[in-house]
C-alpha cells in the first residue's frame, strides 16, 4: 500500500467514527508549554463534522435512511392489520393457513429491511470514501505549508500547546474546494435468506 493510500485509509476509518458535535478548535487543557516545531495535530472527526461537504453528506445519508425506513413502514402496515384480524380467529385449518402465510410475509419483509440496511451501509461507506479522497490532498498541502514532520490525531493529545492544530485550516480549504456531491442509494444484488453476510443489520 502506498503512503497516500495508507493516509486515505486512516482518514476514512476516522471519518466513519466521526461525531457531528466535534469542535473545530481544540479545548486545550491548562498545560500549555512551547510549540514543538514540525509536530502538528489534526482532528479528522472535526473536519468531517464541520466541513460543508461532510455536513451535506451526513444530511443526505440521513435522508436516504429515512426513505428506506418509510418503505418498510408502508409495507408493515398491512401486515399488522392482518395480524390483528388473525388474532381474533380460532384454531381451525383456515386460520392456521392465514397465520402461516402471514409468517412468510413477515419473513420476507424482514429480509427486505436487512437488504435495505446493507444498501444504506454501502452508500455511507462510499460517501465517506469520497470525503476522505477529497480531504487527503488538502491535508497533505496544509501539512507541507506548516512544515510539519509528524501529524498526530488531536484527540490522542492529553494537553499541551495546540498552536500547530491544522483542523481549522483544513476545514476552510476543504470548503473552498468542495461543498457537496451527489449521493444516491447504492443498489446491491438481493441475497438469498441463507446467504446474508456476517454482521448484516436486521
Amino acid at each position: 500500500m502506498t503512503p497516500m493510500k495508507m493516509m486515505c485509509s486512516v482518514i476514512l476509518a476516522m471519518l466513519a467514527a466521526s461525531s457531528l458535535t466535534t469542535p473545530i478548535a481544540a479545548q486545550q487543557p491548562a498545560l500549555g508549554g512551547p510549540a514543538i516545531p514540525g509536530v502538528c495535530l489534526l482532528s479528522r472527526e472535526a473536519v468531517f463534522a464541520n466541513a460543508a461537504v461532510g455536513k451535506a453528506a451526513s444530511a443526505r445519508i440521513a435522508e436516504l435512511t429515512r426513505a428506506a425506513q418509510a418503505e418498510i413502514d408502508q409495507l408493515r402496515g398491512p401486515l399488522e392489520t392482518e395480524a390483528t384480524a388473525i388474532a381474533a380467529l380460532g384454531q381451525d385449518a383456515k386460520a392456521k393457513a392465514r397465520r402461516d402465510a402471514l409468517a412468510t410475509r413477515w419473513q420476507a419483509l424482514q429480509s427486505q429491511a436487512a437488504h435495505g440496511s446493507r444498501e444504506i451501509d454501502a452508500t455511507r461507506a462510499k460517501a465517506l470514501a469520497r470525503v476522505a479522497d477529497e480531504a487527503q490532498p488538502v491535508i497533505a498541502k496544509i501539512y507541507a505549508a506548516h512544515k510539519c514532520g509528524l501529524l498526530f490525531d488531536r484527540g490522542a493529545a492529553l494537553g499541551g500547546n495546540f498552536s500547530n492544530d491544522l483542523t481549522a485550516d483544513v476545514v476552510t480549504a476543504l470548503d473552498a474546494k468542495i461543498t457537496t456531491f451527489g449521493i444516491e442509494r447504492e443498489r446491491l444484488p438481493q441475497l438469498p435468506d441463507n446467504a446474508a453476510p456476517r454482521g448484516a443489520a436486521s
